[in-house]
């Protein structure tokens, strides 16, 4: 597989495996634990949940978009101008 097209593909997994990463804790965390329910009032533990989630999620962006800003180069490495014929 040509390194170009490896690189691109990976970074698509490592952004879908990241973000279900990021939804499992976050599920487990808010259904599970019931930290995501206001049922009952507000308490410490549902403040530091929706703040941890508000916080994650920033950085999780932020990491996706500078992985996404970064230019893959998708030239062969052992191909030039000079080897075509005219």
């Amino acid at each position: 597989m040509e390194p170009g097209v490896r690189e691109y593909l990976l970074r698509i997994v490592n952004t879908i495996a990241l973000a279900i990463f990021w939804m499992a804790i976050n599920s487990t965390l808010g259904i599970m634990y019931q930290f995501g329910f206001l049922d009952q009032g507000i308490h410490l533990g549902q403040i530091l949940f929706y703040t941890w989630m508000i916080v994650s999620f920033i950085l999780l962006f932020r990491y996706l978009k500078k992985l996404w800003l970064k230019p893959i180069d998708f030239e062969d490495p052992g191909y030039s101008e000079l080897d075509q014929p005219q």
